[in-house]
């Protein structure tokens, strides 16, 4: 697959070797020029300009882009850049920092496929690190909406349970299931929880805490979303 990736900061550049590392094709976009000879020395394409601009979108091939991801700090920048892409029938990712107010949040998030928040992401990945090794974020999906993994310990009150006898919160559902030390698969309701399980659950930001307290089984100060 081929993608445009607009800004080639922290965010970009990282995307971008992520990317081509499963042998994508990839072409950056950035206006620095010190920071685009820096990735172009790293191996990409790098294209030197605005782009927000259609005309410079253009010369990075973006009629040929299966997608394009506006990766700046620029929010409206962002936002031109994937409306453009939209136009020549781009699948649109957009990179949005958490402190932008809600209701612009909304605005944006209804003309483009995805809003991605990588500030916040990384912050979670900070923290699950920092309160233990039980839990860790796969993917920031909404403004309040994470993926999680999380380990079953010897600690959680539902070890020896079921898999029917597990109860989320109402914002919480379970989307995959492994036992301990096999691939993570749809969860079968018969499955028993046991140290070493893997359970893969999607869940607003609020109840991250009590579902952590109810897997991994840590309260208080240690769980996630704790003081």
């Amino acid at each position: 697959m081929q993608f445009v990736i607009v800004g080639a900061g922290r965010v970009g550049l990282r995307t971008a070797r992520v990317l081509r590392e499963a042998d994508h094709e990839v072409v950056l976009v950035e206006t620095d020029p010190t920071t685009a000879e820096r990735v172009r020395e790293d191996g990409f394409e790098v294209l030197e300009g605005d782009g927000s601009v259609e005309d410079v979108l253009l010369q990075a091939d973006l009629e040929s882009a299966d997608a394009l991801g506006a990766l700046t700090g620029d929010l409206n920048n962002n936002f031109v850049a994937c409306m453009v892409a939209k136009h020549y029938g781009c699948r649109t990712v957009l990179r949005i920092d958490e402190d932008y107010r809600e209701e612009i949040y909304r605005k944006y998030a209804s003309d483009v496929d995805e809003v991605v928040y990588p500030e916040r992401l990384g912050a979670i990945v900070a923290k699950n690190a920092l309160v233990g090794g039980n839990s860790r974020a796969v993917a920031d999906i909404h403004q309040n909406l994470q993926m999680v993994e999380f380990t079953v310990t010897p600690r959680s009150p539902m070890r020896g349970y079921s898999i029917s006898e597990l109860e989320l919160p109402a914002n919480a559902e379970l989307l995959a299931f492994g036992k301990k030390g096999e691939p993570v698969d749809v969860p079968r309701d018969d499955v028993s929880l046991e140290p070493g399980d893997e359970l893969i659950v999607l869940a607003d930001f609020d109840v991250l805490g009590d579902v952590r307290s109810i897997i991994v089984g840590d309260t208080g100060r240690a769980a996630l979303g704790g003081a």
